[in-house]
């Protein structure tokens, strides 16, 4: 035990968490029912303590004190000491080494023992007996940091309109550990993102935006560990501010500053999947890291009349108490942090729809959603939104307020499923295809508001749409039945990877349809990491545990000729997109503006070159038809752009509307390198192979 140190200074209540202001270090921390807060210093690598101090006061429930002379390096924690009453929601035991949770650097790892947990565990009544041994062994530690120290130079954030916007979903190690031009010290890091070759793939494809899956620092869950496997998705934060240390390759934070401002030099925006709806910590019976043990009953909500017990609105055992104004100023604050500190250009939040629960349940006005837009940093960056959550009333696609994006898995689902062949698709796809107005024209948001995506993290790659009947999920250790059990996929005559020359020729075919559907749709594309180049996941669906060969992409597969090929069919789509504004409309097409006379925005044909009738959108059967889509132009006309849709299994002919007589093939998925040719006069039927699209392009005169 180190000897009593001299008091600390009473420093400021303000800003939360550990600054250096030059002279020394001020520290506070909010705990609203803590009686005590102590201030634990250790040794460099954080291993042994040096000295320990109470926190000298205590304003407006915010804990502080001021160590002078202590500089950026310096490695500390909490201990909190208050009622241990699990019954009316209190946990404190300061036999608990506590991170802070404003942390923004971390030294060590969790080291999972039954120390880390506040109570007996094994007793018949578990949590009602306080576990005594000393958990700082097993935990990491916070480290002070200097933010002050980066020159940014002449960097110019993108700031893409979100109507160029095209999202590239990625996981840092997974999408740069197997690149053979990045050095292997540093693949899986922040340094690889911003490698050139990195970039340069990045910029060949045409994406304008890479999402990056959970970078905050998080916990290897004990589960995961005592069966040999890896929380590699990183959904269990351990700290809001913190970045994951095995991001770094140096441990220095400047090298996501770095890898940001190359991103932003070629014009690619970096966004964060942040997981601000639950924490590490688990349920009530889980272990006591940070939260949980500065003020469990502020930190996370509680059965009203049962305050043991959390509420799991995640899935995960916890969900963080968003309504407690400190709880929401913590998140603000962090996501302030990594826009001002490290120039990230927006945020998805996972289970986002939890983040707007107040105590009557789901409502687009709650405090997060009205904080973050009023506010004058964070109202201008890009908001995306996965709209449910496990809890009464979870589903709230289309609900979130103007600002927000959301992930669609409308367009998910109803894009595998025309695709797929099944009967009565055609009025679903029609309404994805126009950005899902039924469910964002509302509140004068934009198509922009409709994230529109085939294949994500959580679930199958595209290649595995069309290769798997059925998820396998075996090496999760859970039996299979974890992961989306219907998942909308068809192998088409081979489960798994295969020779056969036809079925290949199917599942290319279905990819590229499928593909052009998500960039010629309005809304906002987002791209799955690897789906450009056939990644696969051998059927797992639910590949959060899994830190290998089955997650990473592989670049040695992406030289092979099929890999290519994709890749170069991405390229030509997000060519195509950026290039003809009637794929990307700034307005919900609806049909009712006349971009020139006699010609309305939207119009729908079958394939015989007639309006479509009431009667033909209800037809269960057929599998095709066509889209008119027309933008006006400087110029006095009007780009109109015709997309031909046949999910049949046999090749289909298409009569041409009448709208005008001189069309531009751009685009057969068919035949994917095909080149661009004008149609002659006499050309008014176009053949469109079996699951297949083809795009057509004219220019109209306004006169």
């Amino acid at each position: 035990m180190p000897t009593e140190p001299p008091r600390l200074e009473p420093g400021r209540p303000f800003p939360l968490g550990a600054t250096w202001d030059g002279l020394g270090v001020n520290f506070a921390v909010f705990s609203a029912h803590a009686e005590r807060i102590e201030l634990c210093l250790f040794n460099a690598n954080g291993r042994r303590e040096t000295a320990r101090y109470d926190l000298p006061e205590c304003t407006d429930e915010v804990w502080h004190g001021y160590l002078p002379d202590a500089e950026p390096g310096t490695v500390y924690a909490y201990r909190a000491h208050g009622p241990y009453d699990p019954a009316r929601g209190h946990r404190f035991n300061p036999t608990k080494l506590l991170l802070d949770p404003y942390s923004k650097q971390l030294v060590g790892n969790v080291t999972w023992s039954d120390a880390l947990f506040g109570y007996r565990v094994g007793n018949q009544r578990a949590d009602l007996t306080m576990d005594r041994r000393d958990s700082a062994a097993a935990m990491p530690k916070g480290v002070v940091v200097d933010d002050r120290a980066y020159d940014w130079g002449n960097e110019r954030r993108p700031e893409r309109p979100w109507s160029d916007t095209i999202i590239y979903e990625a996981h840092l190690k997974g999408l740069t550990w197997q690149h053979h031009a990045v050095p292997g010290p540093v693949r899986g890091t922040f340094q690889a993102l911003g490698h050139p070759a990195v970039i340069d793939h990045l910029l060949r494809i045409g994406v304008t935006a890479v999402e990056l899956l959970p970078v905050h620092a998080f916990l290897q869950d004990r589960f995961l560990v005592e069966k040999g496997l890896t929380n590699y998705w990183g959904y269990s934060t351990l700290s809001f501010f913190a970045p994951e240390p095995a991001y770094l390759a140096t441990g220095v934070l400047n090298e996501i500053r770095a890898a940001v401002r190359r991103l932003h030099e070629a014009g690619i925006e970096v966004i964060l999947d942040v997981v601000y709806n639950h924490t590490c910590e688990g349920s009530e019976l889980g272990p006591t890291l940070s939260w949980r043990g500065l003020d469990n009953a502020s930190y996370y909500r509680l059965l009203p009349d049962n305050p043991r017990v959390c509420i799991n609105d995640t899935g995960t055992g916890n969900t963080v108490n968003m309504s407690h104004p400190r709880v929401l100023q913590m998140v603000m604050d962090s996501l302030r942090y990594y826009v001002e500190s490290f120039h990230v250009d927006g945020f998805r939040f996972d289970l986002g729809s939890v983040l707007g629960r107040e105590v009557s349940g789901f409502d687009p006005g709650s405090g997060f959603f009205d904080a973050v837009r009023q506010d004058p940093v964070l109202s201008r960056v890009k908001l995306i939104s996965e709209p449910w959550d496990i809890g009464p009333g979870g589903y709230q696609l289309g609900n979130h307020p103007p600002g927000f994006a959301e992930w669609n898995d409308k367009f998910r689902d109803g894009v595998r499923r025309f695709w797929k062949g099944d009967q009565g698709m055609r009025s679903d796809l029609a309404a994805r295809l126009t950005g899902s107005a039924e469910l964002f024209d509302r509140r004068r948001r934009k198509p922009w508001a409709s994230v529109n995506y085939i294949a994500s993290h959580d679930g199958s790659t595209l290649e595995d749409i069309v290769s798997y009947d059925h998820r396998h999920n075996e090496a999760n250790g859970e039996d299979n039945r974890d992961g989306h059990s219907d998942n909308h996929s068809h192998n088409w005559g081979v489960e798994g990877e295969t020779d056969d020359a036809a079925i290949l020729e199917i599942r290319g075919r279905l990819k590229r349809a499928m593909l052009a559907t998500v960039l010629f749709s309005a809304g906002t594309p987002m791209i799955l990491a690897g789906d450009e180049m056939n990644r696969t996941q051998r059927g797992n669906n639910n590949a959060y545990c899994q830190d290998n060969e089955t997650s990473w992409v592989d670049w040695e597969r992406a030289e092979t000729e099929a890999a290519q090929l994709m890749a170069r069919f991405t390229a030509r789509l997000t060519r195509l997109r950026h290039r003809l504004a009637p794929l990307r409309p700034a307005r919900f097409p609806h049909g009712r503006s006349e971009p020139v006379p006699g010609l309305s925005d939207t119009q729908w044909f079958g394939q015989d070159g007639q309006p479509m009738t009431p009667d033909a959108w209800n037809d269960p059967v057929a599998k095709t038809f066509a889209m008119l889509r027309a933008d006006g132009v400087a110029e006095g006309g009007a780009d109109t752009v015709l997309l031909l849709m046949n999910a049949d299994s046999a090749d289909q002919p298409f009569v041409l509307p009448g709208v005008s007589r001189t069309w531009c093939l751009l685009l057969d998925s068919a035949d994917p390198e095909a080149k661009e040719r004008m149609l002659r006069e006499d050309e008014e039927t176009v053949p469109v192979a079996a699951r297949s699209v083809v795009l057509l392009w004219s220019r109209l005169d306004r006169t």
